[in-house]
């Protein structure tokens, strides 16, 4: 089974959230839309909390190391 990426998710969050903001969905395809699109964001939100982790990882490693810390208000 091939990985699944960040950026394919987010892909298909954005298609699942234009569909559902359309008009032309019936109400059993809107509520597999919003299954869909919930397990999507979960999927994302998880993997953005790991990648965070590890860039905390790697700038606390810097700044014990001598390097500085700099906080992020992104």
């Amino acid at each position: 089974m091939a990985k699944v990426s960040f950026e394919n998710s987010m892909k298909k969050l954005e298609t699942v959230v234009s569909k559902l903001e359309g008009d032309e969905v019936s109400l059993e395809e809107s509520l597999k839309l919003f299954e869909e699109g919930v397990k999507l964001m979960r999927f994302c939100h998880l993997r953005l909390n790991e990648i965070e982790e590890k860039v905390q990882i790697l700038v606390a490693d810097e700044s014990e190391s001598g390097g500085y810390l700099e906080e992020f208000n992104g």
